[in-house]
């Protein structure tokens, strides 16, 4: 498994005016979270293929997934 922390690895967060997020700790906390969400997706996808699902039915499963989160805070872009 490779090291997905990187800072690289995820964009500049914009508040919705475009200007750049500033809080670094709500930041670092956000990158966190999804480094996790990807490391966990990252092992559903090799679990399923060493399991003998297909490649596709794994990413399209993950991808429903993630269009069918909700906001529970109202209107937000997407």
């Amino acid at each position: 498994m490779t090291d997905l922390d990187a800072d690289e690895d995820f964009p500049t967060w914009r508040g919705p005016d475009g200007t750049p997020l500033s809080c670094r700790e709500k930041i670092k906390v956000m990158n966190e979270n999804l480094a996790e969400i990807r490391d966990l997706a990252q092992d559903a996808l090799e679990d399923g293929l060493l399991m003998g699902a297909t490649e596709a039915q794994i990413r399209a499963f993950l991808h429903g997934m993630v269009d069918g989160l909700v906001n529970p805070y109202g209107k937000g872009g997407r």
